[in-house]
């Protein structure tokens, strides 16, 4: 099954080559190969529906994957019905899109795929407050910003949403000097100038260099961390084993 979701993969990949395969002039070998897969993957679907039972099936959480997948695409087979196809909806034209979801079913095959999950789960619990602390300030130097240059670089910081916004990409120090200079470049004396530029160093500083590095670090140590609490729970009941083989002995030598 690896094989022919790789093969579909491939498949939808060129069909998006405006050279093979266009709505003017469509590639009906290539087209049709796509709804087949469709068809091998619902026929796979059933046949684990029918073997495994329902509860037993959706026990599975890829199973749970796999058939929410499987379902999305269905919709797709619509535009290859004859009724459908000599109408110009434009919402199947959005339901062709969804050929791109089942490229999805390559993540289960990628090696320890359950320990890299719950290290994302781990990761994403663990820095929920960081991200949470960094979207607050993000609002605040926001609404700030807007305030003092809103009238002087309204491309940047015209109104809160295209501030917040300019303010996210300085925390990523993308434009932290190309920003800066621009608004310096328009200040009216040299010392505004200096103070607009040093404002600037600050929000980058806060944002860019403690808060995304903070969340950066949080992040990848939980992702890194081995999940060892088998391992935890083992060795405490070794520790309280010890001890007791200690007092059995100091009561022994008594």
């Amino acid at each position: 099954m690896m094989v022919a979701i790789a093969i579909n993969a491939l498949v939808i990949c060129l069909l998006y080559f405006p050279e093979i395969h266009t709505e003017a002039k469509p590639n009906h070998f290539l087209h049709n190969l796509d709804h087949f897969f469709i068809l091998i993957f619902l026929i796979e679907a059933i046949v684990k529906l029918v073997v495994l039972k329902p509860k037993g099936y959706f026990a599975d959480g890829w199973n749970i994957f796999d058939f929410i997948i499987v379902v999305a695409s269905i919709p797709s087979l619509l535009t290859s019905i004859p009724f459908f196809a000599t109408h110009n909806y434009a919402v199947f034209t959005v339901l062709r899109l969804l050929r791109m979801v089942r490229l999805a079913k390559l993540i289960k095959f990628i090696p320890r795929m359950k320990m890299i999950m719950a290290g994302l789960g781990r990761a994403l619990k663990a820095s929920v407050f960081v991200m949470i602390a960094l979207m607050f300030l993000n609002f605040i130097l926001a609404i700030f910003t807007c305030h003092f240059y809103g009238e002087i670089a309204p491309q940047y910081f015209g109104d809160p949403a295209i501030s917040a916004y300019t303010i996210f990409q300085l925390f990523t120090v993308e434009g932290w000097n190309e920003i800066p200079a621009t608004l310096a470049q328009q200040a009216d004396n040299d010392w505004l100038a200096g103070l607009t530029r040093f404002y600037f160093v600050i929000v980058v500083l806060m944002g860019g260099i403690f808060g995304m590095s903070l969340a950066n670090a949080i992040f990848v140590d939980e992702m890194t961390m081995d999940n060892n609490q088998d391992l935890e729970k083992k060795i405490d009941g070794l520790y309280s084993e010890i001890e007791e083989l200690k007092k059995m002995l100091i009561e022994i030598e008594k």
